[in-house]
């Protein structure tokens, strides 16, 4: 099992608001269900009240990733500490739906099984995805898009560690608005160079 797959969950939840625009796509029950991908077990609790819990957790998320962006590694690593405290993972082997060859179970394992509400469960989840993440790639593989306006969150699983946005969409933008930027730049200067 890829463990450090579930640190996907972590971005997935950050995303589902963006501050500088004010948007917030996490307001029905069906948000909530939606952040799992596939129904599961945990979707099927969520309720109304995972709601302000799981924008309250994102939040917290969302410190982690750019504590992690400003470099500040010690603080990123604290801000997802306390969250994995607060949402412990409680592993359980499941055999459940998935049977190989010879009939028997394809054991496999869930990491938040028992948790109470759909928050506990995808929080656990995608706190320790995340944690495995950073120990396995490092604290600076955690990024916050830096197009402007957007502030998603990404990590980066590029080989020289360069990822600066959150997807081509923004690199793109960026990319572009820089062309333009110096574009400005030298007409300007070619508008005040003496004529000769």
């Amino acid at each position: 099992m890829e463990l450090a797959s579930y640190a996907d969950f972590a971005v997935r939840l950050v995303n589902t608001e963006e501050p500088q625009r004010g948007t917030d796509a996490l307001t029905t029950v069906d948000a909530v269900r939606g952040l799992f991908g596939t129904p599961s077990r945990a979707a099927q609790l969520a309720d109304e009240a995972d709601l302000p819990r799981l924008r309250a957790v994102r939040t917290r998320l969302r410190g982690v990733f750019e504590a992690a962006a400003a470099g500040e590694e010690v603080r990123a690593v604290d801000l997802l500490n306390s969250l994995m405290v607060e949402y412990p993972v409680s592993p359980v082997v499941s055999g459940h739906d998935y049977l190989d060859e010879n009939g028997r179970p394809d054991w496999h394992l869930h990491l938040a099984d028992n948790a109470p509400t759909a928050a506990a469960n995808y929080t656990a989840v995608a706190c320790m995805g995340l944690a495995i993440h950073l120990t396995e790639l490092g604290v600076d593989r955690l990024g916050i898009c830096q197009a402007a306006p957007c502030r998603n969150s990404y990590l980066d699983t590029s080989t020289n560690r360069s990822r600066r946005y959150c997807s081509d969409r923004c690199a793109t933008r960026a990319n572009v608005a820089a062309y333009r930027a110096r574009k400005r730049e030298e007409a300007q200067r070619a508008a005040l160079a003496p004529q000769s």
